[in-house]
Protein backbone atom coordinates (compact mmCIF):
# COMPACT_ATOMS: atom_id res chain seq x y z
CA UNK A 1 0.00 0.00 0.00
CA UNK A 2 2.73 2.43 -1.04
CA UNK A 3 0.18 4.96 -2.33
CA UNK A 4 -2.03 4.87 0.78
CA UNK A 5 -1.28 8.45 1.85
CA UNK A 6 -1.75 9.80 -1.67
CA UNK A 7 -5.08 7.98 -2.12
CA UNK A 8 -6.43 9.29 1.18
CA UNK A 9 -5.19 12.83 0.50
CA UNK A 10 -6.77 12.83 -2.96
CA UNK A 11 -10.18 11.76 -1.64
CA UNK A 12 -9.91 14.22 1.25
CA UNK A 13 -9.07 17.20 -0.95
CA UNK A 14 -11.65 16.25 -3.58
CA UNK A 15 -14.44 15.88 -1.01
CA UNK A 16 -13.45 19.09 0.77
CA UNK A 17 -13.54 21.12 -2.45
CA UNK A 18 -16.90 19.63 -3.47
CA UNK A 19 -18.44 20.38 -0.06
CA UNK A 20 -17.00 23.91 0.04
CA UNK A 21 -18.49 24.70 -3.37
CA UNK A 22 -21.81 23.09 -2.40
CA UNK A 23 -21.93 25.20 0.78
CA UNK A 24 -21.33 28.37 -1.25
CA UNK A 25 -24.03 27.52 -3.79
CA UNK A 26 -26.73 26.06 -1.52
CA UNK A 27 -26.12 26.78 2.18
CA UNK A 28 -28.51 25.25 4.72
CA UNK A 29 -28.09 27.95 7.39
CA UNK A 30 -26.64 31.43 7.73
CA UNK A 31 -23.30 31.37 9.57
CA UNK A 32 -22.97 33.63 12.61
CA UNK A 33 -19.16 33.88 12.77
CA UNK A 34 -16.73 35.15 10.16
CA UNK A 35 -15.90 32.25 7.85
CA UNK A 36 -12.23 33.33 7.36
CA UNK A 37 -11.75 33.36 11.17
CA UNK A 38 -13.20 29.89 11.63
CA UNK A 39 -11.63 28.33 8.56
CA UNK A 40 -8.11 29.62 9.27
CA UNK A 41 -8.22 28.30 12.84
CA UNK A 42 -10.05 25.01 12.11
CA UNK A 43 -7.75 24.19 9.20
CA UNK A 44 -4.66 25.17 11.22
CA UNK A 45 -5.75 22.60 13.80
CA UNK A 46 -5.91 19.95 11.04
CA UNK A 47 -2.33 20.72 10.00
CA UNK A 48 -1.15 20.57 13.61
CA UNK A 49 -2.98 17.28 14.21
CA UNK A 50 -1.45 15.72 11.10
CA UNK A 51 2.08 16.70 12.13
CA UNK A 52 1.60 15.43 15.71
CA UNK A 53 0.02 12.16 14.55
CA UNK A 54 2.87 11.45 12.13
CA UNK A 55 5.46 12.28 14.78
CA UNK A 56 3.94 10.25 17.65
CA UNK A 57 2.39 7.37 15.67
CA UNK A 58 4.33 7.18 12.38
CA UNK A 59 2.87 3.73 11.66
CA UNK A 60 -0.51 4.46 10.06
CA UNK A 61 -3.51 2.18 10.51
CA UNK A 62 -2.93 0.60 7.08
CA UNK A 63 0.65 -0.25 8.07
CA UNK A 64 -0.54 -1.89 11.29
CA UNK A 65 -3.01 -3.98 9.28
CA UNK A 66 -0.18 -5.17 7.00
CA UNK A 67 1.89 -6.23 10.04
CA UNK A 68 -1.10 -8.06 11.56
CA UNK A 69 -1.55 -9.95 8.29
CA UNK A 70 2.13 -10.85 8.12
CA UNK A 71 2.16 -12.09 11.73
CA UNK A 72 -1.21 -13.84 11.50
CA UNK A 73 -2.75 -11.76 14.28
CA UNK A 74 -6.47 -11.15 14.72
CA UNK A 75 -9.80 -12.81 14.06
CA UNK A 76 -9.83 -12.62 10.26
CA UNK A 77 -6.37 -14.23 10.10
CA UNK A 78 -7.66 -17.21 12.09
CA UNK A 79 -10.80 -17.96 10.08
CA UNK A 80 -11.17 -18.63 6.38
CA UNK A 81 -13.50 -16.15 4.70
CA UNK A 82 -14.03 -14.98 1.16
CA UNK A 83 -11.90 -11.85 0.56
CA UNK A 84 -14.92 -9.73 -0.37
CA UNK A 85 -16.85 -10.79 2.73
CA UNK A 86 -13.81 -10.19 4.91
CA UNK A 87 -13.43 -6.64 3.57
CA UNK A 88 -17.16 -5.91 3.96
CA UNK A 89 -17.27 -7.19 7.55
CA UNK A 90 -14.07 -5.32 8.42
CA UNK A 91 -15.44 -1.99 7.20
CA UNK A 92 -18.75 -2.64 8.97
CA UNK A 93 -17.12 -3.57 12.30
CA UNK A 94 -14.69 -0.66 12.22
CA UNK A 95 -17.60 1.71 11.65
CA UNK A 96 -19.41 0.16 14.63
CA UNK A 97 -16.29 0.64 16.76
CA UNK A 98 -16.12 4.33 15.78
CA UNK A 99 -19.78 4.67 16.78
CA UNK A 100 -18.95 3.09 20.17
CA UNK A 101 -15.92 5.33 20.58
CA UNK A 102 -18.04 8.41 19.85
CA UNK A 103 -20.60 7.32 22.44
CA UNK A 104 -17.80 6.77 24.97
CA UNK A 105 -16.39 10.24 24.33
CA UNK A 106 -19.78 11.71 25.25
CA UNK A 107 -20.39 9.45 28.26
CA UNK A 108 -17.08 9.54 30.16
CA UNK A 109 -16.17 13.02 31.50
CA UNK A 110 -12.42 12.63 30.94
CA UNK A 111 -12.99 11.97 27.23
CA UNK A 112 -15.72 14.58 26.92
CA UNK A 113 -13.15 17.21 27.96
CA UNK A 114 -11.30 16.42 24.72
CA UNK A 115 -14.33 15.91 22.51
CA UNK A 116 -16.03 19.15 23.49
CA UNK A 117 -13.44 21.01 21.39
CA UNK A 118 -15.32 19.59 18.41
CA UNK A 119 -18.71 20.59 19.81
CA UNK A 120 -17.68 24.09 20.90
CA UNK A 121 -17.74 25.30 17.29
CA UNK A 122 -20.52 27.89 17.12
CA UNK A 123 -21.19 27.24 13.44
CA UNK A 124 -21.58 23.99 11.55
CA UNK A 125 -19.86 23.51 8.22
CA UNK A 126 -17.34 21.31 6.45
CA UNK A 127 -14.44 22.51 8.64
CA UNK A 128 -16.30 21.45 11.81
CA UNK A 129 -15.72 17.87 10.66
CA UNK A 130 -11.98 18.50 10.99
CA UNK A 131 -11.99 20.28 14.34
CA UNK A 132 -10.66 17.83 16.95
CA UNK A 133 -8.17 18.20 19.78
CA UNK A 134 -4.76 16.56 19.07
CA UNK A 135 -5.12 14.29 22.11
CA UNK A 136 -8.47 13.04 20.80
CA UNK A 137 -6.89 12.35 17.40
CA UNK A 138 -4.09 10.33 19.03
CA UNK A 139 -6.49 8.43 21.29
CA UNK A 140 -8.79 7.68 18.36
CA UNK A 141 -5.87 6.28 16.35
CA UNK A 142 -4.79 4.09 19.28
CA UNK A 143 -8.33 2.67 19.57
CA UNK A 144 -8.35 2.05 15.81
CA UNK A 145 -4.97 0.28 15.94
CA UNK A 146 -6.12 -1.99 18.77
CA UNK A 147 -9.29 -2.82 16.84
CA UNK A 148 -7.29 -3.63 13.69
CA UNK A 149 -4.93 -5.92 15.61
CA UNK A 150 -7.80 -7.76 17.29
CA UNK A 151 -9.81 -8.13 14.07
CA UNK A 152 -6.87 -8.83 11.76
CA UNK A 153 -8.40 -6.36 9.33
CA UNK A 154 -6.97 -6.51 5.78
CA UNK A 155 -4.96 -3.45 4.79
CA UNK A 156 -7.23 -2.75 1.81
CA UNK A 157 -10.27 -2.77 4.13
CA UNK A 158 -8.58 -0.27 6.45
CA UNK A 159 -7.81 1.99 3.50
CA UNK A 160 -11.42 1.78 2.29
CA UNK A 161 -12.73 2.47 5.79
CA UNK A 162 -10.41 5.43 6.42
CA UNK A 163 -11.29 6.95 3.05
CA UNK A 164 -15.03 6.55 3.67
CA UNK A 165 -14.76 7.88 7.23
CA UNK A 166 -12.84 11.00 6.18
CA UNK A 167 -15.16 11.70 3.25
CA UNK A 168 -18.39 11.17 5.19
CA UNK A 169 -17.12 13.33 8.09
CA UNK A 170 -16.74 16.20 5.63
CA UNK A 171 -20.11 15.42 4.04
CA UNK A 172 -22.21 15.12 7.18
CA UNK A 173 -20.77 18.31 8.66
CA UNK A 174 -21.57 20.24 5.50
CA UNK A 175 -23.69 23.37 5.68
CA UNK A 176 -25.57 22.18 2.60
CA UNK A 177 -29.19 21.97 1.59
CA UNK A 178 -30.53 18.55 0.58
CA UNK A 179 -34.21 18.31 -0.42
CA UNK A 180 -36.27 16.84 2.39
CA UNK A 181 -37.36 13.79 0.40
CA UNK A 182 -33.78 13.01 -0.61
CA UNK A 183 -32.50 13.45 2.94
CA UNK A 184 -35.22 11.13 4.30
CA UNK A 185 -34.18 8.28 2.02
CA UNK A 186 -30.44 8.91 2.23
CA UNK A 187 -30.36 8.70 6.02
CA UNK A 188 -31.56 5.09 5.92
CA UNK A 189 -27.97 4.32 4.88
CA UNK A 190 -25.73 7.32 5.58
CA UNK A 191 -25.53 10.03 8.22
CA UNK A 192 -26.73 13.18 6.45
CA UNK A 193 -25.86 16.79 7.38
CA UNK A 194 -29.39 17.44 8.72
CA UNK A 195 -29.18 14.28 10.82
CA UNK A 196 -25.74 15.04 12.25
CA UNK A 197 -26.46 18.75 12.80
CA UNK A 198 -28.92 17.69 15.52
CA UNK A 199 -25.93 16.13 17.32
CA UNK A 200 -24.34 19.62 17.44
CA UNK A 201 -27.37 21.24 19.05
CA UNK A 202 -26.83 23.27 22.21
CA UNK A 203 -29.56 21.18 23.93
CA UNK A 204 -27.88 18.24 25.76
CA UNK A 205 -30.61 15.71 24.93
CA UNK A 206 -30.06 16.46 21.25
CA UNK A 207 -26.28 16.50 21.55
CA UNK A 208 -26.48 13.02 23.03
CA UNK A 209 -28.05 11.49 19.94
CA UNK A 210 -27.11 10.64 16.34
CA UNK A 211 -23.59 9.40 17.13
CA UNK A 212 -22.98 7.76 13.75
CA UNK A 213 -20.24 9.14 11.50
CA UNK A 214 -20.70 7.14 8.31
CA UNK A 215 -23.50 4.56 8.54
CA UNK A 216 -26.73 5.65 10.20
CA UNK A 217 -27.70 2.06 11.08
CA UNK A 218 -26.12 2.05 14.54
CA UNK A 219 -28.26 4.95 15.77
CA UNK A 220 -31.40 3.11 14.68
CA UNK A 221 -30.18 -0.18 16.17
CA UNK A 222 -29.10 1.23 19.54
CA UNK A 223 -31.97 3.72 19.81
CA UNK A 224 -29.83 6.85 19.76
CA UNK A 225 -31.51 8.24 16.64
CA UNK A 226 -33.29 11.61 16.74
CA UNK A 227 -35.03 12.77 13.57
CA UNK A 228 -34.76 16.52 14.14
CA UNK A 229 -34.01 19.25 16.63
CA UNK A 230 -36.95 20.62 18.59
CA UNK A 231 -36.33 24.11 17.19
CA UNK A 232 -35.89 22.84 13.64
CA UNK A 233 -32.85 23.03 11.40
CA UNK A 234 -32.98 26.79 10.82
CA UNK A 235 -33.56 27.96 14.40
CA UNK A 236 -31.55 25.45 16.43
CA UNK A 237 -28.52 26.80 18.29
CA UNK A 238 -25.17 25.19 17.47
CA UNK A 239 -22.38 24.55 19.97
CA UNK A 240 -22.23 24.34 23.76
CA UNK A 241 -24.26 26.54 26.11
CA UNK A 242 -21.23 27.75 28.08
CA UNK A 243 -19.51 29.15 24.97
CA UNK A 244 -22.39 30.98 23.32
CA UNK A 245 -21.68 34.61 22.46
CA UNK A 246 -17.89 34.39 22.56
CA UNK A 247 -15.32 34.20 19.78
CA UNK A 248 -12.66 32.66 22.03
CA UNK A 249 -13.55 29.11 21.03
CA UNK A 250 -13.01 29.96 17.37
CA UNK A 251 -9.27 30.45 17.94
CA UNK A 252 -6.80 27.54 17.86
CA UNK A 253 -5.05 28.68 21.06
CA UNK A 254 -8.34 28.36 22.95
CA UNK A 255 -9.12 25.00 21.32
CA UNK A 256 -5.82 23.55 22.55
CA UNK A 257 -6.27 24.59 26.19
CA UNK A 258 -10.06 24.02 26.35
CA UNK A 259 -9.88 20.47 27.83
CA UNK A 260 -7.66 21.67 30.69
CA UNK A 261 -9.76 24.63 31.84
Amino acid sequence: MNNEALIRLSFFCGTFVIMAIWEAIAPRRMLIISKPLRWINNLSLVVLNTLILRAVLPMAAVGVAAIAKQQGWGLFNLIDLNDGLEIFLSVLLLDLIIYGQHLMFHTLPIFWRLHKVHHADLDFDVTTGLRFHPLEILLSMLIKIIAILLLGTPAIAVLIFETILNSTALFNHGNVHIPKSGDRWLRYLLVTPDMHRVHHSVIPQETNSNYGFSLSWWDYLFRTYRANAAAGQQDMQIGLAEYQGTLKVARISEMLILPFL
